[in-house]
């Protein structure tokens, strides 16, 4: 949550309208945005059914929608558009923030935070090993970062509105774990799952075994087992 709530830190009072929160899973970042913009209809937008049953029972919002964020439209101009780490898995930025900014009322908000660990050894020593093990199946040569370095976001935002953009470096301490490497476990329900999917269950021993490896050259364990992890994070406040 710590993301989520820094980036509502950086949202001033909102004019009249819908607060949208888009990607919002099961609906963690919900209590906190019902709390903050008490007034306005909150609406949560996923494209999973099951996630939105239990942000249901958060009882945080006014109306929960199933819809593809990429292609999602509001039924009326939203005040804000807060979107937590969601619009790394989206493409064609430039696009799509400029068609979610036109969503909003006057004077309304964009809100986004997104992870940009990817050339971080965490993530780039996946694409290593899992190129250097299965060629056939993974070839990262033309591979090009989901999000970009934030001079390219001043750049490209700059023509919707007023922007307020920056960066953080979260050092997390990842607890140890029986077995493997703290970091393989918190990559593996993230950015390993692509891989993953396309091994079977001996490919993906194999594959499991040379990341653990790996990462231990890069994320030394601390004498309790556990392992300082830097994690980069973008976020941008964008005013219409």
């Amino acid at each position: 949550m710590r993301p989520a709530i820094d980036l509502l830190a950086q949202v001033p009072d909102l004019p009249a309208g819908d607060v949208i929160d888009l990607g919002c899973g099961n609906g963690p970042v919900g209590p906190a945005l019902a709390l903050r913009f008490q007034g306005h209809s909150l609406i949560g937008v996923d494209n999973s059914p099951a996630m939105l049953l239990t942000a249901e029972r958060t009882g945080a919002y006014d109306d929960l929608v199933n819809a593809d964020a990429a292609t999602w439209q509001p039924q009326s101009p939203p005040a804000l558009i807060f979107t937590n780490a969601l619009c790394h898995w989206l493409p064609d930025h430039a696009a799509l923030f400029a068609r979610l900014a036109g969503l909003l009322t006057e004077n309304g908000m964009l809100a986004v935070q997104m992870p940009r660990q990817f050339a971080a050894p965490s993530h780039q020593v996946l694409r290593d090993v899992a190129s250097l093990l299965f060629p056939d199946r993974f070839d990262y040569s033309t591979y090009k970062p989901p999000v970009v370095p934030p001079r390219a976001y001043a750049k490209m935002l700059a023509p919707l509105g007023d922007i307020n953009l920056w960066e953080t470096d979260y050092i997390q301490r990842l607890a140890a774990v029986d077995t493997g490497h703290p970091v393989r476990h918190f990559t593996q329900s993230t950015a390993m799952r692509p891989i993953a999917a396309k091994l079977d269950d001996k490919e993906l021993a194999r594959f499991v075994h040379a990341y653990d490896a790996a990462l231990a050259d890069h994320y030394p364990l601390e004498p309790d087992g556990s392992v300082l992890f830097p994690f980069k994070r973008l976020f941008f406040t964008l005013s219409v």
